[in-house]
């Protein structure tokens, strides 16, 4: 839809790991008119929500199905391994997938990393979702590879994370229908990408009309056709123009000397 109707709400689905608190902050001071609702979904349910409308943009992981979604990535994040606090990983600052392989690395069924080979030893069976995996982390059973978001999200006082310097990352993105691309939508493109309330939201401004032409003010004294001065009386144009007529008037008016009277 790219009609004018302006909806009155605006649905935004979010995965786990991401927070759109400030964008959702901008939006209320921009928009107060038209409610922002925040729609939780998990990152395999995100591409159907937006697709079967249960949405109207969404804050999801890439890849997405770009025939039928726009996305514009957001911000690539850095991947950790989660492991217990006194595991031998943690005493150094940062592993590569390698150092892993005689771990035991839980992959649960909710993964949202595009490994082409996984690291280490894999488990028995698979956890359901992250927040499983996360709990037999705890009880010593294995490690977990997630982007930095997630580990933040399911973080425990027993756990800590370290940066895998080679493990394949994380991006976020903005998506929506292709299709329907609303007015909201690009007001919602225009506040994550920083745009100011006063920008044209990436659409084309209609042209403004040109200012009415002002008409020229005369100044006094210059306006319209000079008037001649009268026929003996003295011209105009300031103390100049006085003193040379009067110097003229000498000149043009000598008389010769008076005869003498017999």
């Amino acid at each position: 839809m790219t009609g004018s109707e302006m909806p009155s709400s605006f649905r935004l689905a979010y995965v786990p790991g991401v927070t759109p608190t400030k964008w959702v902050r901008i939006w209320n001071e921009r928009l107060p008119g038209v409610p922002l609702t925040l729609v939780p979904v998990s990152a395999a349910e995100a591409p159907g929500a937006l697709r079967d409308g249960g949405a109207d943009a969404g804050l999801l992981r890439l890849p997405v199905d770009r025939t039928e979604l726009s996305a514009i990535p957001l911000y690539t994040e850095t991947t950790v391994v989660v492991i217990p606090k006194d595991h031998l990983v943690a005493a150094v600052d940062e592993v590569t997938a390698a150092d892993l392989a005689d771990e035991i690395v839980l992959h649960p069924l909710d993964e949202t990393l595009d490994w082409e080979h996984r690291p280490g030893v894999p488990a028995k069976e698979r956890p359901a979702t992250t927040a499983d995996a996360v709990e037999l982390v705890a009880a010593g059973v294995g490690v977990l590879v997630v982007p930095q978001s997630l580990a933040r999200l399911h973080h425990r006082k027993d756990l800590t994370y370290r940066p895998v310097s080679d493990a394949p990352e994380s991006q976020v993105a903005l998506s929506w229908p292709e299709e329907e691309t609303t007015d909201l939508v690009e007001e919602f493109i225009g506040i994550v990408r920083g745009r100011t309330v006063n920008s044209t939201r990436g659409r084309r401004a209609p042209a403004a009309a040109p200012a009415p032409e002002q008409p020229k003010r005369k100044r006094p004294g210059t306006g319209g056709a000079q008037r001649k001065p009268t026929a003996g009386k003295p011209g105009g144009g300031g103390a100049r123009g006085g003193s040379g007529g009067a110097k003229g008037s000498a000149k043009g008016g000598k008389r010769g000397k008076p005869r003498r009277r017999s």
